[in-house]
């Protein structure tokens, strides 16, 4: 698990400008909320954002990216289909995902996932309690048997998505509901992590458990640096070969 990765923090940017009770949550975006808290770890971080040219997201940036966390809600079809393609083909090749909260509806997630990632919300503020269920996964050190967030929409199974390679964390909604909130999942050479918690109306990106899981979710995504895999013709075998005899 890569230590100090780049990372690059995706976010819509809309909420934030147009709602002022979440202007007053995340004066500079939920992206920075974040990023504040990884660069205070060490990582090198970069922003980018829907109304940017190429939505920030162009060959260069993402080639110097180690992980991408990504954060969406209301504007998931404006995101290019050709950025859309270049994002998969960097996580094919290796590069990690991180898909926060409403992401689970993004373009990149359901076309990794191959389905429609739909679900259960309700949003009235209810106690959401987070249950660590691989207590011995990277993306759950440090913290306790459970963390809750004191007021959160709610998302309920089912949760239309892959069955996870490994589930991290499952979520208790206080009206009663469950939901798979931490998942993980390998497409390609590339790691992709979904994590539940975000909405845009509370604070949840300046909690301090919400944050260690973003961190550590970052460093185990990040490129693990295995063996480069090459496809195609391959004319020269490994072992001498003595065909038709």
């Amino acid at each position: 698990m890569t230590n100090t990765p780049r990372v690059t923090i995706w976010n819509e940017f809309r909420h934030e400008k147009r709602n002022a009770k979440i202007a007053a949550i995340y004066p500079d975006g939920m992206h920075e909320a974040i990023a504040s808290h990884l660069r205070a770890e060490g990582m090198t971080v970069a922003t980018a954002t829907l109304d940017e040219p190429e939505h920030g997201l162009t060959e260069e940036a993402l080639g110097r990216t180690d992980t991408l966390i990504w954060w969406g809600h209301t504007a998931h079809d404006e995101v290019s289909d050709g950025v859309v393609d270049r994002v998969q083909s960097r996580v094919l090749e290796g590069m990690g995902l991180v898909v926060l909260h409403s992401g689970h509806f993004s373009k990149i997630f359901k076309r990794l996932m191959g389905t429609s990632c739909d679900l259960k919300w309700r949003e009235v503020g209810e106690k959401e309690r987070i249950w660590v269920v691989a207590p011995g996964h990277p993306i759950a050190a440090g913290l306790g048997e459970y963390f809750e967030i004191p007021a959160a929409e709610m998302y309920g199974e089912y949760f239309d998505i892959p069955e996870p390679d490994t589930l991290v964390f499952v979520s208790w909604f206080q009206g009663g509901e469950v939901f798979r909130s931490g998942c993980c999942f390998h497409r390609g050479r590339g790691k992709i992590f979904y994590f539940r918690p975000g909405h845009e109306t509370y604070p949840i990106y300046h909690q301090p458990e919400v944050l260690k899981v973003i961190g550590n979710a970052v460093r185990w995504a990040a490129p693990s640096g295995g063996p480069e895999v090459k496809f195609g013709h391959r004319p020269e075998p490994l072992e001498s070969l003595r065909v038709g005899e």
